[in-house]
């Protein structure tokens, strides 16, 4: 194997967001053993802005005193989400935490630089979720320049033995697939599951053909006929199989678009149980 293709089978850095929402450790544990599959970095990230002072006229002070009183509340957040790092990270060595100021989604996309993979839990609209170190994941996926791993409320581990490919012929799907072959090439069992008109799926084939020289147990699976939920389609499969993860590419139309009309990335980042391996 060359380097090249060594490179392309295991993750050297594993980033996970951490913020002070219930499954931050849960989630943590999960960016850990990663991790440790790989023999990877584990570098964990958190961010809160400080609200800016209101200023009242006649009164300069006061505004100095919330001002100090309103960083050493962030502070404290900071500081809370680190031990959570710390007691997911334990006496590990390869480890390194990175805290900042700053507006957290714009912070974790920063620090993507940093990492082959990152790690954030799941967003849906009924989950707890922190407003004040909390990401958004689709925004994450959509700048971050690197593929995601999206863990829903509870979980804290993930096989990946066996994996859905949500595939489709477009670009954000081809990354994904890509992103994902570290993860893959580890797998049991894959099915890249594609909407077709017909029974075959020449696309689908060929990723199947590429994957299959990765050394990834794959094979297609076409879904034919009047679909009405592609994420359905999807998610019963994964169910059927006894799946925990989806590799997924991010928002082919604009988010905008999937957000006001529909579409299989906002429907997955909705109503999945299974772990998302997203790219845009």
């Amino acid at each position: 194997m060359s380097a090249h293709e060594a490179g392309l089978s295991r993750f050297a850095s594993v980033m996970a967001h951490f913020d002070l929402g219930p499954w931050a450790e849960a989630r943590g544990r999960l960016a850990a053993t990663l991790a440790d599959e790989f023999g990877a970095r584990l570098i964990g990230v958190a961010a809160e802005q400080p609200l800016a002072p209101v200023y009242a006229e006649g009164l300069p002070n006061v505004a100095e005193e919330v001002t100090e009183e309103e960083r050493h509340r962030t502070s404290r957040d900071l500081a809370a989400a680190k031990r959570a790092f710390e007691a997911v990270a334990g006496s590990r060595n390869d480890v390194e935490w990175r805290a900042a100021f700053a507006h957290p989604e714009r912070f974790l996309i920063e620090q993507a630089r940093a990492a082959d993979i990152i790690v954030v839990g799941r967003g849906a609209t009924y989950d707890e979720r922190d407003p004040n170190l909390g990401v958004s994941p689709g925004t994450i996926a959509m700048e971050c320049g690197r593929p995601i791993l999206i863990v829903p409320p509870e979980k804290d581990h993930m096989t990946a033995h066996k994996v859905v490919v949500a595939w489709k012929d477009t670009r954000e799907a081809r990354r994904a697939v890509h992103d994902a072959l570290p993860i893959l090439t580890r797998a049991n069992e894959v099915h890249v599951m594609t909407v077709s008109k017909a029974l075959r799926d020449e696309s689908a084939e060929d990723v199947c053909a590429w994957l299959t020289r990765h050394g990834v147990a794959c094979r297609p699976s076409i879904r034919a006929g009047d679909i009405q939920s592609i994420a359905d389609e999807l998610l019963d499969l994964t169910g059927d199989l006894g799946a925990d993860l989806i590799v997924s590419g991010a928002y082919g139309h604009s988010r905008m678009r999937e957000w006001l009309l529909g579409g299989a990335t906002r429907d997955l980042l909705e109503t999945s149980n299974a772990c998302l391996l997203m790219s845009h």
